[in-house]
């Protein structure tokens, strides 16, 4: 990890400017189990809780600036917030996971018994949101989120799949890009610009390199 890289400010226009940070929620038992986990409430594990609180150590790094917290309603992603030290300004149903339909609860390996090579990238979710509902959510997301890095970051806090929906939005890449983008429990990606581009400054940075990096002390005494 680059961290001088990722604590400076980015630069938009020969202006600094803030930065986005996109915090996907902790470990649940649907997640661990792979289940397809959109409107259903299902609350951290144990470790999914202690992700939280150390992804507050990272985020604490980036030393943002007078930043906007703005999370998924879902409460896996509040209590997220809440555990990594952040105060939520808002909640907002346009940061909710994606709408997956027949499919919620259940598996790719079950799905793929009646679909085979399905994903969410590439299949529709019968009953849910299409790659074309999410590109209008993403638009939205980012038509709100762009006026106010002129003098500030934001943490949008949420979820896997819509999180990497989100990066390939920035990158002004087709949704469907999205499947580039692996999003750990509890990991960050960083946007931010260079020479008034939009650009991943940092991708996938999650807590198990606080313990790479206090291994490495470790070793070194």
């Amino acid at each position: 990890m680059a961290t001088g890289m990722i604590v400076s400010m980015t630069t938009h226009g020969g202006v600094e400017a803030g930065r986005v940070v996109l915090l996907r929620h902790g470990e649940t038992e649907w997640a661990l189990a792979g289940k397809h986990t959109g409107s259903t409430d299902v609350p951290l594990t144990t470790v999914g809780e202690q992700q939280a609180v150390d992804a507050g150590s990272l985020l604490h790094l980036l030393k943002l600036r007078d930043p906007l917290v703005i999370s998924s309603p879902r409460e896996r992603a509040r209590r997220t917030a809440d555990l990594a030290g952040l105060h939520v300004d808002r909640t907002w149903d346009a940061l909710s996971e994606w709408d997956y339909g027949d499919y919620e609860g259940i598996t790719s390996t079950q799905i793929h018994e009646t679909v085979p090579h399905w994903t969410v990238w590439t299949h529709p979710c019968p009953g849910g949101e299409s790659i074309g509902d999410i590109a209008v959510r993403v638009e939205l997301v980012l038509s709100v989120v762009l006026p106010l890095l002129s003098d500030r970051d934001v943490v949008l806090v949420g979820h896997g799949h819509f999180s990497r929906a989100l990066i390939a939005g920035w990158t002004e890449a087709p949704i469907t890009e999205g499947k580039r983008f692996a999003l750990s429990p509890a990991a960050y990606s960083l946007l931010g610009f260079e020479h008034s581009f939009r650009q991943l400054v940092a991708h996938n940075v999650h807590p198990s390199i606080l313990t790479a990096a206090s291994t490495r002390k470790e070793g070194t005494r």
